[in-house]
């Protein structure tokens, strides 16, 4: 069992606990009874020029403990104050060693849009994502089925929510079209061995529509890396580790965008 497979049967028992205490028409309602979202993760991405999406995370299966001590507020804070278009927030608690009540708080503290980072397995955890203020949810081909997708998205558009679709290769790039993902996400990180190559995204990039965002994600390091990925047309860029290792992440961001 690859640690992509651990992690959503993980997710599973993670949703399977949640229902117990919080039943799906519960959570469907009062997500639904929620002003409707405006899609604000996608429009914020939908500029001129390469968008950045900074992760909170303090931990990884890949690197293990990041960031020992993880002041998630400040660290949002400051990415919003460096100039960051989007926030992603791990919830995924045992691998990534996040929180649902992460991204609760950094929601409420933040303007900019958020992403909930987790593996979603069940629809449940896109309620769940409303509910805890996120503007969009992440959607891995790798653990769900075209038809999933298909669902979770029409799901994500009744609520407002934005889905980044994440592929790996190109049957994923054409299972995330097929479904009418409007947003794909290329991980240039292998999730079954954990290797990375940021290639991936120029290899994928041609066989996404322009209409349809691009993004890339994991592996992001250098300004020349940023600039590799704008000159192949990359609508944005998530960066996590990077950022989470930087003393100063106002600096970081400006040097990872080439303005210093």
């Amino acid at each position: 069992m690859t640690i992509l497979d651990q992690l959503a049967e993980h997710a599973g028992e993670r949703v399977s606990e949640a229902k117990r205490k919080i039943s799906p028409k519960d959570l469907k309602q009062q997500a639904l009874s929620m002003q409707k979202g405006s899609f604000a993760f996608e429009k914020a991405l939908r500029k001129d020029g390469i968008s950045f999406i900074c992760e909170c995370k303090k931990a990884s299966p890949s690197k293990g403990l990041i960031a020992p001590e993880f002041p998630y507020l400040q660290i949002a804070e400051e990415y919003e104050a460096a100039g960051a278009d989007c926030i992603s927030v791990l919830t995924e608690p045992k691998w990534f060693l996040g929180s649902d009540e992460y991204l609760r708080e950094i929601a409420d503290a933040v303007s900019i849009p958020c992403l909930r980072k987790d593996f979603t397995v069940d629809e449940y955890m896109i309620y769940e994502a409303k509910v805890l203020g996120a503007s969009a949810v992440l959607l891995i081909c790798s653990i769900l089925g075209k038809s999933e997708i298909r669902e979770y998205i029409q799901i994500c558009d009744e609520l407002g929510l934005s889905a980044l679709v994440e592929t790996h290769d190109e049957r994923e790039v054409q299972m995330a079209l097929d479904a009418g993902a409007r947003m794909i996400g290329v991980n240039n990180r292998n999730l079954k061995d954990f290797s990375v190559n940021t290639d991936n995204s120029r290899r994928l990039r041609e066989l996404i529509p322009s209409e349809v965002l691009f993004v890339s994600e994991s592996g992001v390091q250098t300004a020349e890396d940023v600039a590799a990925l704008r000159a192949i047309g990359a609508d944005a860029v998530l960066i996590g580790e990077t950022l989470m290792r930087a003393a100063d992440k106002k600096a970081k961001l400006a040097e990872l965008r080439g303005v210093i």
